[in-house]
């Protein structure tokens, strides 16, 4: 009950109406998908509960002590990352509002003490990915599909978002090439390894028939016969780490072994950001970094005064 007044009483304010505008403006301008337009509306909804706790009622009423002492609401033992993104979707949200004169007139602090370091993306070892990849029970169609997932993310480096979506037409196993619709709609085609290719003609004859129910474009079918959800894929890949004894791996590590593995094997840089689908370089430098980390850790060990 004290939660709904809670929720009423940020519904009811003279705050939420410019929320509401923003969250159109992400959705019909920006083009932002229902994923991210719902994280902001949470987040936004939590800054605003707090701004009417402490009697804001106008959003040019706010200010940079306004501000500061939201940010030291949101320390121990909120998670940084929840604390980052909170500030930082409050931030986007006010910097729309001065845009369109309707915003706050002070200057607007920077995030401070909540910046996120940056963290190394974790890349598995090639024996790590054989005990992962030999997981799946095989005597079982589901196995058969999860091993040509686990493949294919291994193989082509894509999102799990874009495997699950990716349809039975754009497998060209002849031509060895997969077409994946990634962020922003943008097209890319990606080579699969010789390894890759005899799993997902394997999955495609023998296990996803049985899988199937009913027609369905994806390629990819749960054990019911619908599409396979992302959540599940998750929960699969948690399942067959522990089996293969390793712990923190989710479809994403197997996305970054990919980049890592190219990048070691002598791939140009630039190459690895188009078979990503990374926007900016910058994102896929980060697997570089990696490399030096490595053989930092290399030196430390070897040298006398490492």
């Amino acid at each position: 009950m004290e939660k709904e007044s809670a929720e009423d009483a940020v519904v009811d304010s003279p705050l939420f109406e410019s929320v509401e505008w923003f969250l159109d403006h992400l959705k019909v301008e920006r083009g932002a998908s229902a994923h991210t337009v719902l994280a902001y509306a949470t987040d936004l909804r939590h800054a605003m509960s707090y701004l009417i706790g402490v009697g804001i009622r106008d959003w040019t009423a706010i200010d940079a002590p306004v501000l500061i002492a939201y940010e030291s609401t949101l320390g121990p033992p909120l998670a940084r990352a929840t604390a980052l993104r909170r500030i930082s979707g409050l931030r986007s949200f006010l910097k729309f509002l001065k845009r369109n004169a309707a915003g706050p007139k002070a200057d607007l602090p920077s995030t401070g003490g909540f910046k996120k370091p940056p963290r190394l993306p974790k890349a598995l070892g090639e024996a790590q990915i054989k005990g992962l990849l030999a997981a799946p029970n095989l005597e079982k169609p589901s196995g058969i599909r999860d091993r040509a997932l686990m493949e294919l993310i291994y193989g082509a480096g894509v999102r799990i978002s874009e495997a699950v979506s990716l349809s039975c037409a754009e497998v060209l196993l002849e031509e060895r090439i997969i077409r994946v619709l990634g962020k922003r709609e943008k097209t890319r085609l990606i080579p699969l390894p010789s390894g890759t290719v005899p799993w997902l003609a394997r999955y495609l004859e023998e296990a996803r028939p049985l899988l199937a129910k009913k027609p369905v474009a994806n390629l990819f079918l749960g054990d019911r016969g619908g599409p396979l959800l992302r959540q599940t894929a998750y929960d699969l890949m948690e399942k067959y780490s522990k089996l293969a004894g390793l712990t923190g791996v989710s479809p994403h590590t197997l996305r970054h072994t990919y980049a890592v593995h190219l990048l070691k094997g002598g791939a140009d840089l630039r190459a690895v950001q188009e078979l990503l689908g990374h926007e900016s370089i910058a994102t896929t430098q980060i697997y570089t970094a990696l490399d030096i980390e490595e053989v930092r850790s290399k030196y430390r060990q070897a040298h006398p005064r490492g």
